[in-house]
């Protein structure tokens, strides 16, 4: 499993002995780091009103379930206020992001809004790296999943991260690099 929190790199404008101490989830890793079926877990998070309303504010979401109270409970099909997806979905996925400094983000699929989740639930995140492949010359491309769960494990979100991440050694791939073009050409 590739270690967190434990690789110094340096920054410009930083003394000597600072740039030598590992950054706090600020990783060094490489496409060849990465390990098929590794996990980490986050700590947990409780959701509470007033982010829940700020993010609402934020991205202009002000559908009933989620910021009208009364309508929620009244008339909403869960007897209680939601917390907005796409909120639950930035947190989940903070909460197990690292801060890779060389891979960068592709894209998400699989987006799954599974159960809700409403105000004052206590969430934590499973990641897991799910498979990778030769992208170019200079680059791999990683699936990692994110499954968010709430109080005593209950799935309520999934998503995969589509993510690039440089190569160490990029003349290592070279041929699969040549092989991919090929296969490319032939389907075109």
């Amino acid at each position: 499993m590739a270690e967190i929190g434990v690789h110094a790199r340096g920054l410009p404008g930083l003394p000597e002995d600072h740039a030598k101490i590992p950054v706090w989830n600020s990783e060094d890793w490489y496409y060849e780091d990465f390990e098929i079926g590794d996990r980490i877990r986050s700590i947990r998070r409780t959701i509470a009103e007033g982010e829940s309303m700020q993010f609402n504010s934020l991205v202009m979401d002000h559908h009933p379930y989620v910021s009208d109270e009364r309508f929620a409970v009244e008339e909403g099909a869960f007897g209680r206020r939601l917390v907005a997806g796409a909120f639950v979905f930035s947190l989940g996925l903070g909460l197990a992001a690292t801060n890779c400094l060389n891979s960068f983000s592709y894209g998400y699929d699989r987006l799954r809004f599974i159960k809700p989740v409403f105000i004052g639930d206590t969430i934590y995140t499973i990641r897991e790296n799910l498979s990778k492949v030769v992208h170019n010359e200079t680059m791999g491309k990683l699936r990692v999943s994110y499954s968010v769960y709430k109080g005593d494990g209950e799935l309520v979100l999934y998503a995969e991260h589509l993510l690039t991440a440089l190569y160490r050694q990029p003349q290592d791939f070279t041929e699969a690099v040549a092989a991919k073009r090929a296969e490319k050409a032939a389907q075109a």
